[in-house]
């Protein structure tokens, strides 16, 4: 019964990194870069949130639709004072870039909200009980939400005039520019739409283990770039699959070997990369010379 819980509960911490990793894979899969500041909007979704339900008197709803919005403008105005001038420029440029936006986001964070780290209510109350089993109906609404984004992403990058761009922009940006496609548009919306998932597992992630301060974003936001390596990044269903198996490993791990749970998981990641570097459901990807 015990495994079964920790399987349950990895299943759910996965399903945040899924989200998060969903956010990480499309920017790259579509800009080709590294958005190491993702994880710091997660932590800024958990304040806009937090903000809204405990000072605003916001209901849940809407709360996470304002920290989606708050979260989306943000992405958008990050993407472009920040990324968008460096577009040609050399990748290592663009990397230390998103550091430094990480570390200002933080810093921002600690000027607005204090370092005090503030105790966050769970969004839905009550649990189902099945025999011995208790599964709280945060952890079950947590593995929905990223089972029903994940559908949803894929059938918009396969299906609208958006997503059709997007992936045209993946394979190549010069000939889709030529096509007449706006390059800057699409990567822009890219980048919203990543922002609007940092923004629900922000709020899933504090509502699932309680607390909330400026480094909440960091660690998760690690873990799930690790979930979308993992999985084969630039791939959605690779994002997700990566997500959901890092989870269960890591709770797994914390059950059996608490002290070398973080160990366990990057350990896991290096096994699979040097198995298969493009990922689990990653494409090799070969350039003409």
């Amino acid at each position: 019964m015990k495994f079964l819980s920790d399987l349950i509960s990895g299943i759910s911490l996965g399903s945040v990194y899924a989200i998060i990793a969903l956010g990480y894979t499309m920017v790259y899969g579509i800009a080709k870069m590294l958005n190491f500041a993702h994880g710091d909007v997660i932590m800024i979704g958990g304040y806009v949130s937090y903000c809204a339900m405990f000072y605003l008197g916001f209901p849940v709803w809407a709360a996470v639709l304002l920290a989606m919005l708050v979260c989306t403008v943000l992405g958008i105005v990050i993407e472009g004072l920040a990324y968008k001038p460096l577009r040609s420029a050399p990748s290592l440029a663009v990397l230390i870039t998103a550091i430094g936006v990480s570390y200002f986001l933080q810093n921002s964070a600690l000027l607005i909200w204090k370092a005090d780290t503030k105790v966050y209510p769970s969004i839905v109350d009550g649990s189902l009980k099945l025999g011995q089993l208790t599964i709280p109906y945060v952890t079950l609404l947590t593995v929905a939400a990223c089972v029903v984004i994940m559908i949803g992403l894929s059938i918009f990058t396969s299906k609208s005039k958006m997503g059709k761009a997007m992936r045209a922009c993946s394979e190549d940006k010069g000939a889709a520019q030529l096509m007449g496609i706006n390059v800057n548009r699409t990567i822009s919306a890219t980048f919203a739409i990543g922002s609007a998932l940092a923004a629900i597992a922000g709020v899933l992630l504090c509502s699932s283990y309680y607390t909330l301060n400026p480094t909440t974003g960091s660690m998760p936001g690690i873990k799930a770039f690790t979930a979308a390596v993992f999985g084969g990044i630039g791939s959605i269903p690779g994002a997700f699959l990566g997500g959901i198996l890092l989870g269960v490993i890591e709770s797994i791990a914390k059950a059996y070997v608490p002290n070398l749970a973080n160990a366990v998981v990057f350990a896991v990641l290096i096994v699979v990369l040097l198995v298969k570097p493009s990922g689990l459901l990653g494409k090799v990807v070969r350039e003409k010379v």
